[in-house]
């Protein structure tokens, strides 16, 4: 039996070579790759992290689909992602870890190329069957951004002072707005509850109590179609868990991703004393 003292240990001073599993993080629509900043860091002791910007509003290849009136789906997504992972990264199957919009994302390609993924985690997905409410647009829109985010989190105030900032930038640039409300139209009435029975990984479906985007009770409800499915309700949060509740959602994944036997409700003891395996090639 592993000694939980060792585990403790190889926690905080985990091994730097050799080959470690690919962990893909997917964000959603009101996010891009930085709003990873409370999770990379910890991911990466234990995986390799990828975060494909597949979802950048002032970049040239969404903009090229707009000059040529061509609309911005999810289709569109999952055949980015996986170009990006089939040709560029070529070390199947992945880790997925997704939030909001990424949910529809990760769940259209999990029950596409099943052979490409290993397990995957839904964080606040959206596409479960209920109707989303997207304050980002009104912020957009309005250029509000602090009311955006406020919309977005439980306590407002765990939000990152940079992220106000951001948005606050980014709100103000025409071909960003652009390209986020081409996304917008082109994604909002993409569901995928009728996919999650083709997702043959195990799946952690995660929602959150103070969900204003994505209603917590349909997403619990989506969740007992997924064939091999987990779900936890986090108390107290708001559309961002990952941000808001990052002690929890980070250590949560970790566990999910490596147990053999995963579950979406491991001990606390568990949760800070089980090391991730390497990748066995």
């Amino acid at each position: 039996m592993r000694s939980p003292i060792k585990g403790l240990i190889e926690r905080f001073r985990p091994r730097q070579y050799g080959r470690r599993e690919p962990l893909v993080l997917i964000n959603g629509l009101a996010e891009q790759a930085e709003s990873w900043y409370r999770n990379r860091k910890f991911w990466s002791r234990y995986f390799e992290v990828l975060s494909p910007n597949i979802l950048a509003y002032e970049g040239d290849a969404l903009h090229r689909l707009i000059a040529n009136k061509e609309p911005i789906t999810v289709e569109y997504l999952v055949t980015q992602l996986h170009t990006y992972l089939d040709q560029f990264v070529q070390t199947p199957p992945y880790h997925i870890v997704s939030s909001s919009l990424g949910g529809k994302v990760a769940v259209e390609f999990a029950a596409r190329y099943p052979h490409m993924v290993n397990r995957l985690v839904l964080l606040c997905p959206s596409g479960m069957g209920d109707k989303e409410q997207l304050p980002i647009i009104e912020g957009v829109v309005g250029r509000n951004a602090r009311a955006m985010v406020e919309s977005v989190f439980h306590k407002p105030r765990r939000a990152d002072g940079e992220m106000l900032r951001y948005y606050r930038a980014k709100f103000a640039n025409r071909k960003w707005q652009k390209g986020f409300l081409r996304t917008v139209r082109g994604t909002l009435d993409h569901t995928v509850r009728d996919k999650l029975k083709d997702i043959k990984a195990p799946t952690l479906l995660v929602t959150a109590s103070g969900d204003k985007v994505c209603n917590p009770k349909t997403a619990e409800e989506a969740a007992r179609d997924l064939p091999d499915g987990h779900f936890r309700k986090v108390e107290r949060c708001g559309h961002a868990p990952q941000i808001e509740k990052h002690w929890l959602i980070n250590r949560l994944v970790v566990d999910f991703l490596s147990s053999k036997r995963p579950t979406s409700h491991p001990s606390w003891t568990k949760l800070i004393l089980t090391k991730p395996p390497r990748a066995s090639k």
